[in-house]
């Protein structure tokens, strides 16, 4: 059947809508990712900018999946489950020992105090944790503290007696006086410097002297990056506008992280004064060589360390090999 020029061009300016239609449905599909996340206070530009939507002005649709175990996120990227997750740094040194192209693409916070050992008042230095039982969660960011602050004192855990705990039991330890020395984050170290007045526990060594070495980062497959560049910078412009909107409405921010969290504003602020969120201004230190702790050269040589030392990995892999800071200096320049 012929058809008239009119019905010709009905028909075809129909098809050229449905594909147009089409077109951007599949351009939406693509701007889109779910990362998968904990509840972390570091997180925090993160649960602003996915209240505000801060994402909608790169065109991208972020979801923010929330698991219960932190531990389940790096099998949660390998397999596709989501694009990528909020990690911290020895958690991607430990997939990449085993294969893995997680990767870096940008750290988001380190601790700042937040994780503490914390002792009885008797126990003045690290060198008196000398044949002291110590309590921690082995193969955590608790272990990595403690080894750093027993190496910078010339020890090592053969110099003391390792309690396996979990830091949420480590409060009522103490509190029993059956262990004088535990590592363990807040509020649980709030919980314990209070007890007795706080006349009883003191903090030996903290994240603020090691400040770095337990660094929350963002965490990509290297493929994903490859394929979406545009929607991993996406996230990271989502952070770096969070983090602009909790300096300049710190009340309404908490609120938001309060809500998100689930706590109060005023406990959001408080948590806040345990950790540092990086600026753009302070990431280049971070993907630099050097033996400064906020350097994943150096905190991975020592978590790797470490890792190995406990039959977790067999070699410790190329720093290089942990991280992708192309977007990142794109993003500088």
């Amino acid at each position: 059947m012929r058809l008239s020029i009119q019905s010709f061009i009905r028909r075809l300016a129909r098809a050229l809508a449905a594909a147009a239609l089409l077109a951007g449905s599949a351009a939406h599909a693509a701007d889109s990712a779910k990362i998968g996340t904990v509840v972390w206070i570091g997180y925090g530009p993160y649960y602003v900018a996915d209240a505000l939507d801060l994402f909608k002005k790169s065109a991208v649709k972020v979801t923010l999946q929330f698991f219960t175990d932190p531990a389940l996120i790096p099998p949660a990227i390998e397999s596709g489950a989501v694009d990528g997750g909020m990690l911290t740094y020895d958690q991607v040194l430990a997939q990449v020992a085993r294969g893995s192209t997680q990767r870096v693409v940008m750290p988001i916070d380190y601790s700042d105090g937040g994780d503490a050992i914390v002792a009885a008042k008797s126990v003045k230095s690290i060198a008196d944790f000398n044949g002291k039982k110590v309590a921690f969660n082995p193969l955590s960011p608790s272990d990595f503290l403690l080894s750093y602050a027993l190496q910078t004192n010339k020890m090592s855990e053969k110099d003391v007696q390792v309690v396996n705990m979990t830091p949420e039991a480590i409060p009522a330890a103490m509190a029993s006086g059956s262990l004088p020395i535990g590592v363990t984050y807040e509020p649980n170290v709030s919980q314990i410097t209070g007890m007795n007045g706080g006349k009883a526990f003191h903090v030996v060594f903290s994240t603020k002297n090691a400040p770095g070495l337990i660094t929350d980062v963002l965490v990509f497959k290297k493929e994903y990056i490859a394929a979406k560049p545009a929607v991993v910078k996406a996230l990271m412009q989502g952070y770096l506008d969070g983090l602009a909107y909790m300096k300049k409405n710190p009340d309404e921010a908490a609120k938001l992280i309060g809500k998100a969290m689930g706590i109060s504003a005023a406990e959001v602020k408080e948590q806040l004064t345990g950790v540092y969120n990086l600026t753009l201004a302070d990431m280049p230190t971070v993907f630099a060589k050097s033996k400064d702790t906020r350097s994943l050269f150096m905190s991975g040589e020592l978590i790797g360390g470490i890792l190995k030392a406990k039959g977790q990995i067999a070699a410790l892999p190329r720093i290089e090999d942990t991280f992708d800071d192309s977007i990142f200096r794109s993003m500088r320049k």
